[in-house]
């Protein structure tokens, strides 16, 4: 139909059952709004049901609405997402403009608000088809304007659908003098919209959450009993918390969902949400904490855990180099704390990447979804220590508890039990009876074993060939210092252990390994860290079964144990388990959300089990979290050379190749650089450069076999006779 049609007269024909529209015959009358009727129909060409929208008879004959009516149903038609109803065609009847479209047999959000309630994980998955849904239209210049639970219809397999685009509100003056739709629309309008102003794509993303916020409490965010309470509320008045309604929404996550959906309701478009993509991807994060909290083995996951986040102690002395023992006492805390059986702790990881920044606490108690902080300082003088230490309640960002220690250094255990002790009171937790008795218990008496450790696990932390060396030597001299330190075992096993994997496949690293962490746990067979260290040494010899059963325990001992979960994962990999690396991969990066490597290595089990989807979403998280590693340490090595995996897969070749040239000629030595070198190049089908520096890899020290034969990233060379040449090498 020409779009400059003038006022045209309708012909008025009732649609009843059986009228043949066009090659439509029409079923039933199914529903109507502001401007629209719609009609189910079988379509006699095609043979299939559709739904027929005709515009209202008395706005059939006002040529503007008719000349929008048609356009915006072209421009819907030109759509094609999973997430939008699919427009077929746009005609007229009659004189009356129609367009038909799929037919969803389903019930549309707004039954789900009422009626029935829906999970937190389904409306997450909602929420994140429609914003994708949302996405594409964006993309292409359409602006919805009318996103209400009442225009989104749910299909048999609970996926979203977005009807009526560009058919309801186009300026908000209008919106508001429409009838039937008046009250429906102005409760999900955007501050703007509801002013009349010219809206974007922010507009639908306030409606959006609106939905959202609707279908987590079942109350809507602003409806009032009148429309002039209503807009004042839009314009006025912030939506209560979510903490404030019964929801499921469980404590882990609430932090985050609250601050998704705080983002989102933003009165000025500049604060919320800028794309659908980046609310999209906001919705996921929390849906992959949620998938991954609930899908630990082992523990139990309790909707009304209290949950905090230690920072890194600020070193208040005036020797710089008592950093590490600032970092130590906050870990330390931070670890007696993970061992009470009703408190989620944030991973060290996550919380000290916080170290150094100034940002309010409020929002980094929103960005770990932590509902309590612990902050504090340290000043350290010959053998006096003091001490400050303060809790602090995210919500409202006032005090909880805070307490400031002056004590000798023989002390520092009995105050960090102090801190801890203090903390559960705080927060009303019932401590774990058998715990009770250990918890008082320091783990040396010996305090220069004590700092030899906590210098042995700086350098841990930081991994790589140097850093791994040194700490294998720190722990050993702490444990020269007390023969009785578990921890500085445990230490020293996982040292032993990665630098057999990484850096000297000199069998003597994996019977070290065995013996120390065998000495870990006789002397102390409650330490998480122990198990995780000897499931680690005994993964070496592949005797697998009891590495799960020791990564288990530890899993149960320390929920937040980054190591049991990211070990676990390798050892599942190495046995072709990948759907269990997958898990334990995200779980892994679920108690640390810093780390990248975790989430590197699930694209490759998701490829293994052939679920690209999943590959690339996983490689996008993770190379998110390399690009902001990079940019405070550059020579992470590691972060470069996944970096440029990531990069590979999507679709970055030239980037990825410079990146891991670079890594290579950062680190020329280094098992773990050659090895991942060689995958990379594998992948590209350069052979020749593959095999060269596999052979590099494990002639440098690496000697995983069965990593090797299992990784998918070496298919493409597994055939050339170089490989099995060079894999014999292995052999002995």
């Amino acid at each position: 139909m020409p779009e400059n049609n003038d006022d045209k007269t309708v012909t008025h024909v009732v649609l009843t059952k059986g009228l043949d529209v066009s090659h439509y015959r029409i079923v039933e009358r199914v529903g109507s709004g502001g401007m629209g009727e719609v009609y189910l129909a079988d379509d006699t060409k095609l043979n299939r049901r559709v739904a027929l929208k005709f515009l209202q008879t008395t706005m059939s004959q006002d040529a503007d609405t008719r000349r929008r009516f048609v356009r915006e149903a072209q421009a819907a038609a030109g759509l094609d997402h999973p997430n939008i109803v699919t427009v077929f065609e746009v005609s007229e009847f009659s004189g009356r403009p129609f367009f038909s479209m799929q037919y969803i047999k389903g019930k549309t959000l707004q039954h789900y608000c009422r009626q029935e309630r829906l999970s937190v994980e389904q409306i997450l998955d909602l929420g994140i088809g429609i914003a994708n849904g949302l996405a594409q239209a964006h993309d292409r210049g359409i602006i919805h304007r009318d996103i209400k639970s009442a225009n989104i219809v749910i299909d048999a397999d609970m996926r979203p659908k977005i009807l009526d685009f560009g058919l309801a509100t186009i300026r908000g003056g209008e919106a508001l003098t429409q009838a039937g739709s008046t009250l429906g629309t102005i409760a999900f309008m955007s501050p703007e919209q509801a002013q009349g102003k010219t809206v974007d794509n922010r507009s639908d993303l306030f409606s959006l959450g609106v939905v959202l916020y609707e279908l987590l409490t079942g109350e809507p965010p602003f409806r009032k009993e009148n429309n002039a309470a209503t807009l004042n509320m839009i314009l006025n008045v912030e939506p209560e918390p979510l903490r404030r309604h019964e929801t499921d929404i469980p404590d882990s996550i609430l932090p985050a969902v609250q601050a998704v959906i705080t983002k989102c309701l933003a009165k000025s478009p500049e604060t919320r949400y800028q794309t659908a993509e980046e609310f999209s991807a906001a919705l996921q994060s929390v849906h992959n904490t949620l998938s991954s909290q609930s899908s630990r083995p082992a523990v139990e996951q309790v909707a009304s855990t209290p949950s905090i986040a230690v920072l890194p102690f600020s070193n208040m002395s005036a020797d710089a180099e008592q950093e590490y023992f600032c970092d130590g006492i906050a870990e330390d805390i931070l670890n007696d704390l993970a061992q009470i059986d009703k408190l989620r702790v944030v991973s060290r990881t996550s919380s000290f990447a916080f170290k150094g920044k100034t940002e309010d606490l409020r929002d980094v108690g929103h960005k770990l979804n932590a509902a309590t902080i612990l902050e504090g300082s340290v000043r350290k003088a010959g053998n006096r220590l003091r001490i400050t230490a303060q809790l602090i309640n995210v919500a409202d960002g006032y005090h909880l508890w805070s307490e400031r220690y002056d004590k000798e250094l023989d002390d520092v255990f009995a105050i960090q039990d102090e801190i801890a002790g203090n903390i559960v009171r705080a927060l009303r937790i019932k401590l774990n009876p058998k715990l009770e008795a250990e918890k008082v218990k320091a783990p040396t008496d010996n305090m220069e074993a004590y700092e030899l450790y906590l210098r042995g696990r700086a350098f841990h932390h930081g991994a790589g060939r140097k850093n791994t060396r040194f700490s294998i030597e720190l722990f050993s001299s702490a444990i020269a210092k007390d023969p009785g330190y578990a921890q500085a075992y445990a230490g020293l096993a996982f040292g032993y252990a990665n630098m057999f994997l990484y850096f000297d496949n000199d069998k003597s690293n994996v019977k070290k390994a065995l013996e120390t962490s065998k000495k870990a746990l006789d002397l102390n067979p409650q330490l998480a860290e122990a198990h995780a260290a000897r499931g680690l040494a005994v993964s070496l010899g592949d005797q697998y079964q009891e590495a799960e059963e020791e990564f288990k325990k530890a899993i149960e001992l320390n929920s937040n144990l980054f190591e049991a979960y990211y070990n676990y994962a390798r050892t599942c990999f190495a046995q072709g388990k990948h759907e269990m690396a997958c898990k334990l991969y995200e779980q892994a990066s679920s108690v640390n959300p810093d780390d990248y490597q975790a989430l590197i290595l699930a694209a490759g089990c998701y490829g293994k089990l052939g679920r690209p989807d999943k590959v690339q979403e996983a490689l996008k998280r993770g190379f998110e979290i390399i690009e902001r590693r990079l940019e405070l340490n550059p020579d992470d090595v590691r972060a470069v050379y996944l970096g440029a995996t990531a990069l590979l897969e999507l679709d970055e070749k030239e980037i990825g190749i410079e990146w891991m040239e670079r890594a290579i000629a950062m680190e020329q030595n280094d098992p773990a650089v050659l090895y991942n070198g060689a995958c990379f190049f594998s992948r590209l089908g350069q052979t020749e450069r593959a095999l060269e520096l596999l052979d590099k890899t494990i002639n440098a020290g690496f000697s995983h076999k069965a990593w090797i034969e299992n990784d998918e990233d070496l298919a493409n060379i597994r055939s050339h006779e170089g490989y099995q040449s060079i894999l014999d090498k292995l052999s002995d």
